[in-house]
């Protein structure tokens, strides 16, 4: 069976309740899709009227003529200021069916509570209150997400999508601080030991930076060309030398000790330290790069600015002293000395392996999203090549 493309359309209020990591959650480990695309974007007026137009010529009109409406009045500007929605592009063998099986159904009847079992992204984010003097009156409706119910549906919106994506910054600013100097962004790398297989950590790992109250204003998926990875992680090279070189040495020296039966002199022992020691520091750089790219710098692979098939999410984060949050919540470098509670310590393997990456200054900040170009997002283009 052939693969394709659809989305799911995650509402901005769901988004500003931070319900967006229980809703990527339940979408990575209940499918076998692949996610290709994410961003973030603030829908105008005009898109707003014309996904609900899309919407409203489809059957059957009860459900159909709530998700229409909703569109219309809610995702578009209020008051005068646009709203975050996020897109999640997916790929894989009948994409429509899987993500409509987990999104769930909109429920046009009354239905007692307890009937309700949570097992859907609707069943557990979504509401739909109806009046209680009349049971045709809709008093309140949150469908938390959309996504197309067949290919041909989702086709259709996809090129809408696509046509609209194409004109939006990467980084949504649609909101003024009392305060602007207190603001601070940081750039967040979930990493790929995050995505070998289809799971729920990466929006574990979403949902809990959200206990920092920070607003998610950009994501993509990425994937790190060589270059890319060995100019992100340039300031690492020069601090392994510091701190592995001189621990490999002194480790090198009691083993040769202890294997050959005398003492090595301190000349040799330096040696060790600025020899031996600063290319292990070199091989630990070698795999960092290698973990991240899929390729090694030692590598004859090719054309080093070529992405490659490692993937990652990488998001900004804004607000008031953002920086220190997240890396609060992502916890120490090596897991082992990360406190409990924290991301590296429930997911993270080793000083390697360690789950996410976070920016640790406004300084590095400003070095990261230009190195993976967070300005640019590929989702439209991926949709035009498979619409194509």
């Amino acid at each position: 069976m052939s693969k394709s493309l659809s989305y799911v359309l995650v509402t901005p209020y769901t988004i500003a309740k931070s319900r967006t990591g229980g809703v990527l959650a339940r979408l990575l480990s209940r499918t076998d899709l692949s996610l290709v695309g994410a961003q973030i974007f603030a829908a105008d007026e005009k898109f707003a009227v014309d996904y609900a137009n899309i919407l409203r010529v489809r059957a059957p009109a009860n459900q159909l003529m709530l998700l229409a409406d909703y569109a219309e009045k809610s995702m578009g500007p209020s008051g005068g200021r646009p709203h975050r929605s996020l897109f999640l592009l997916f790929y894989g063998e009948d994409p429509c069916e899987k993500l409509l099986d987990v999104c769930g159904h909109i429920y046009t009847q009354h239905v007692e509570v307890d009937a309700i079992s949570g097992e859907t992204i609707r069943d557990t984010y979504s509401d739909l209150i109806f009046s209680p003097d009349n049971p045709n009156e809709v008093r309140y409706f949150e469908p938390a997400v959309f996504t197309p119910r067949n290919q041909e549906e989702a086709n259709i919106d996809l090129k809408l999508i696509a046509d609209f994506l194409d004109t939006q910054p990467n980084i949504v600013e649609n909101i003024k601080y009392p305060d602007p100097s207190k603001i601070e962004r940081t750039l967040v790398i979930i990493k790929p030991d995050n995505w070998t297989y289809n799971s729920s950590r990466p929006g574990t790992i979403v949902d809990m930076f959200s206990r920092t109250g920070l607003r998610i204003i950009s994501v993509k998926i990425h994937r790190f060309s060589l270059a890319e990875a060995i100019d992100f992680y340039s300031p690492v090279r020069d601090g392994l030398r510091k701190k592995l070189a001189v621990n490999y040495g002194i480790k090198a020296q009691e083993l040769l000790e202890k294997e050959f039966g005398f003492k090595i002199s301190s000349e040799f022992s330096n040696l060790l330290q600025t020899d031996f020691g600063v290319e292990c520091a070199k091989d630990q750089f070698d795999q960092i790069i290698e973990f991240m790219s899929g390729q090694s710098p030692d590598m004859d692979s090719g054309d080093p600015k070529k992405e490659s098939d490692i993937k990652c999410m990488i998001m900004v984060y804004e607000g008031a002293n953002a920086i220190n949050k997240i890396r609060d919540v992502l916890g120490a470098t090596d897991p082992q000395k990360a406190r409990d509670g924290t991301i590296r310590r429930e997911f993270g393997s080793n000083i390697m392996v360690n789950t996410a990456h976070a920016s640790d200054s406004s300084e590095s900040y400003e070095r990261e999203k230009d190195i993976v170009r967070i300005d640019h997002n590929s989702v439209a283009s991926i949709i035009r090549e498979h619409l194509s």
